[in-house]
């Protein structure tokens, strides 16, 4: 390809509304223009490294046995009602009527069209196992689109189904995919870490991301999840899964007796703690959540957070937020109280489901909120003073230096770009949507399902967040839009033209994707725009030619050296 042709334009600056850097240079390096928020243009360099990371993931799929399918991006509403999802995905789902007034919705994920082609077409178990993939564009109306590629509303994805006859098969299937996906992120030049993970409105029991980890001090990190992880067994979650051991409490023995005490203006544990001078691991406190429109109220140890999706997942819940405070009023004035955040407790509350962190069930002599502003209850105990809930589980985040649960070790922590995932769906939608097959003792049977996902255009700018520097993208090889750039110093100068025309004709015949700047440029323009594009070779064809010599450079490691024509030639070409 010659420069001079190539559709791309480069920018000075890096667009105004990027925040990442992946998004900036992807956009400042002319791979990507925004048509509307959350949706982009991919443009022919872009399309070239999107092709490339799809035909890894195509190759890497027909040999793990799986068969490509292309199902429809615009979906019937009657097959999410009768998985049950159409009333409880959420506002992500983009929902239309066709002229006849028939429901419909734009694909986020295709769970019920493929059970709905597995109930037609799989009779019996002598057709199973099956693994089903498609490679497709999806849309998720984000309610807040950002990050360029990493969080858009419309995006390319590989999603694959697994159909067994039980669950011995699924863990079959679902091993071959692991493996698979190790295989496809190694191929595209991305270290992963397969984390336990939560499986969101996807549903099924047990899931795995597939995290990129990020260097937590460069510049504009775009890492969206917390990995916590066991450098001595290997544990690894997300923060929404992670689970600890934890430390023992600080506790000093204050109080002896329950009694009401004023706490005026402490209305975080912060100001309660140093108030009443005890650590926050005295205080229980009590956060009122809004989960799928019903009012819940969550209690926890004050020096520990509450990790929402865990929370969400203990109600089965899709959506969750904080209450606002006119909902707490609301609260409060039904329970025949008046109090605001930070004095609040469980006891006497109406309208409201309770649960407790397990940081809280061995809690002896602390300090709750009793409902009345600048007023709290110390020496509580439970069971005395007030009721421990009966619903009990672990809704907390956990932390850096908490012990792992395998081993005992501390926890580290990272932030990592989640890329593919895995989820071991069960029959969760089988049951739902009736999908049975004919099992060898001639009784029905829902099939077990397993669903697998791979972000094709998110895993292109997880590339550009792991590979950059200050002058621009590095992309790994495979999946680079060209193998190597060709730049003559002056137009101007017959030979470096000649010389240059030479050298690309030459790789071009060896099938080697190559690219000419033909451009009538200044030198300088054209070095930086190789950097900025991040093409992994570059021959360089200026004065030292008289000496029948060329710079040669790896972009990724900024190594250059001088060699021969012919040296360079074969030097890619072998590479």
């Amino acid at each position: 390809m010659r420069m001079s042709v190539l559709f791309v334009q480069t920018l000075r600056e890096y667009p105004s509304d990027a925040e990442v850097i992946s998004h900036k240079l992807l956009v400042r390096a002319g791979y990507i223009r925004k048509l509307a928020n959350g949706i982009y243009n991919y443009l022919p360099l872009m399309w070239r490294v999107l092709k490339k990371i799809e035909n890894i993931v195509r190759e890497e799929m027909d040999k793990a046995g799986a068969q490509e399918i292309l199902m429809p991006f615009v979906q019937p509403a009657e097959l999410w009602q009768e998985s049950g999802r159409w009333d409880v995905y959420g506002k992500e789902l983009m929902r239309l009527k066709d002229r006849h007034s028939r429901e419909m919705c734009l694909g986020p994920t295709h769970e019920e069209v493929i059970t709905s082609i597995a109930r037609e077409g799989i009779r019996s178990y002598k057709q199973l196992p099956v693994n089903l993939y498609q490679i497709q564009s999806k849309f998720r109306d984000e309610i807040r689109p950002r990050f360029g590629l990493l969080r858009g509303r419309e995006f390319i994805m590989k999603d694959a189904y697994s159909f067994d006859i039980d669950e011995a098969g699924l863990d079959k299937s679902y091993q071959i995919m692991a493996d698979a996906y190790k295989r496809i992120f190694e191929r595209c030049g991305l270290e992963t870490k397969m984390v336990q993970s939560d499986s969101g409105a996807i549903g099924g029991s047990v899931s795995h991301e597939f995290m990129v980890l990020v260097n937590e001090d460069s510049e504009n990190n775009a890492g969206e999840n917390d990995v916590f992880y066991c450098p001595k067994c290997g544990y690894s979650a997300n923060s929404n899964h992670a689970v600890s051991l934890l430390k023992e409490a600080l506790t000093d023995g204050k109080f002896g007796k329950a009694q009401i005490v004023d706490t005026p203006n402490t209305h975080s544990i912060e100001e309660l703690s140093k108030f009443l001078n005890i650590p926050a691991t005295v205080i229980c406190k009590t956060l009122i959540y809004v989960i799928d429109g019903k009012y819940v109220a969550a209690l926890i140890r004050g020096d520990r957070t509450i990790e929402e999706t865990k929370l969400m997942n203990a109600f089965q819940g899709n959506e969750i937020r904080i209450a606002r405070n006119d909902e707490i009023e609301e609260i409060m004035n039904n329970s025949g109280f008046s109090a605001v955040a930070g004095f609040i407790g469980p006891k006497g509350l109406k309208g409201v489901e309770i649960i407790a962190d397990e940081t809280v069930k061995d809690l002896k002599n602390f300090v709750i909120g009793i409902n009345q502003n600048d007023k709290h209850l110390t020496g509580a105990n439970w069971g005395v003073d007030v009721e421990l809930p009966s619903k009990i589980c672990d809704i907390r985040l956990a932390e850096e230096n908490d012990k792992c649960v395998e081993c005992q070790s501390e926890l580290k922590v990272t932030k990592g770009i989640e890329v593919g995932n895995i989820f071991k769906l069960g029959t969760k939608y089988s049951k739902a949507m009736s999908a049975t097959f004919t099992d060898k003792d001639g009784s029905e049977k829902p099939f077990i399902m397993g669903c697998y996902g791979i972000g094709i255009s998110r895993t292109a700018a997880a590339a550009v967040e792991r590979h950059h520097d200050e002058h621009g993208i590095i992309w790994p090889v495979a999946i680079a839009p060209y193998k190597v750039i060709v730049v003559p110093v002056s137009d101007q100068d017959e030979t470096q033209m000649s010389v240059a025309e030479s050298i690309y004709q030459k790789l071009l015949n060896a099938g080697v994707e190559v690219i000419l700047d033909d451009r009538a440029e200044r030198a300088g323009v054209k070095l930086k725009d190789a950097d900025l594009i991040g093409i992994p070779y570059r021959i360089t064809v200026g004065k030292t030619i008289k000496d029948n010599l060329v710079e040669f450079k790896e972009r990724a490691s900024n190594i250059t050296e001088n060699i021969t024509p012919e040296q360079a030639i074969d030097r890619i070409i072998a590479m």
